[in-house]
């Protein structure tokens, strides 16, 4: 179990380590010039934030579920299908980063086009790192949902006509991400970047 421990944080670490020189090449990068170039880099900074801390949040918890899901497929190879829907719910935090940093390159022109707001605001910027860092810290609800999700496998293992009731254990701490991208969208919306 401490060799577990011992790799999961050495992988959360390694993690951190890419995002943040990713961010530093691309924040340096600026697309465009000027203030407005200085914008970008921050938005981009934003994308970074909400992929990466969500995508970590549902790494932690695909983890949790798979390691229970392949124990149980393992002695019961007829749960394989029940197991996957409980393993596969962690992963839709990461999805919710993912369109997150989707709408705010769209907003900023960073994927074709004209930029929907003001990028000379350079409170746009700021602005876009708040937004990455609620959703992708409301997305680090995934790993709880991977512990849910691993004893709802093993509660189905025991007895499979439980499963639509481990389900709904499940969803629940996927609202709190869900919180997180509604707030995130709905500041895009004030900020003219939707």
């Amino acid at each position: 179990m401490v060799t577990m421990k011992t790799k999961a944080r050495t992988a959360i670490l390694l993690l951190a380590i890419i995002t943040f020189l990713m961010v530093m090449g691309t924040a340096a990068a600026e697309p465009l010039t000027g203030e407005e170039g200085n914008t970008q880099s921050l938005i981009i900074i934003g994308c970074a934030l909400a992929v990466g801390i969500a995508g970590i949040g549902s790494a932690l918890g695909l983890m949790l579920a798979g390691t229970a899901a392949v124990a149980v497929t393992g002695e019961k190879p007829e749960l394989f299908g029940k197991c996957l829907v409980f393993q596969v719910l962690p992963m839709t935090q990461a999805v919710y980063g993912l369109l997150t940093a989707i709408l705010l390159m769209m907003g900023s022109g960073l994927l074709g086009g004209a930029a929907t707001a003001d990028l000379s605001n350079p409170m746009l910027g700021i602005s876009a790192i708040g937004i990455g860092l609620v959703v992708g810290l409301t997305g680090i609800s995934a790993a709880n949902q991977g512990m849910v999700a691993s004893a709802s496998i093993a509660a189905t293992a025991r007895n499979p006509d439980v499963a639509a009731r481990g389900i709904i254990y499940c969803v629940m701490p996927e609202t709190i991400a869900i919180f997180g991208l509604l707030v995130g969208i709905l500041l895009m919306t004030g900020l003219g970047l939707l």
